[in-house]
């Protein structure tokens, strides 16, 4: 019996959707996450590498830190932007997530 997406799949989907709503056009080149826990809590922290050639990637990164981003059985617990580079071919940047599963 399939649980559904894990909250990878349901974070990169988010991500998109956002991106879309605001306009902006993003590909998710690179993506990967280590199990997270603490006392009372477990999760995943999740590294990404968003690409983006539109002129609204750096303000939507700027409030994406503050975004609602509702994942299912998940919470976005913190969310920090790590990296940026931009250039010609277009504008690069790297962010860190923690979520937690709810319960």
């Amino acid at each position: 019996m399939s649980r559904g997406p894990d909250a990878t799949a349901l974070l990169e989907r988010r991500l998109r959707i956002a991106a879309e709503a605001a306009g902006v056009s993003i590909a998710i080149s690179e993506s990967a996450w280590t199990p997270w826990a603490s006392a009372t809590f477990n999760g995943a922290r999740h590294q990404l590498t968003l690409r983006s050639d539109d002129a609204g990637f750096a303000p939507w990164l700027t409030a994406l830190p503050d975004a609602e981003l509702p994942l299912r059985g998940h919470l976005v617990a913190d969310l920090i932007v790590t990296g940026g580079t931009a250039g010609p071919a277009g504008s690069m940047a790297t962010i860190e997530v923690l979520t937690v599963e709810e319960r």
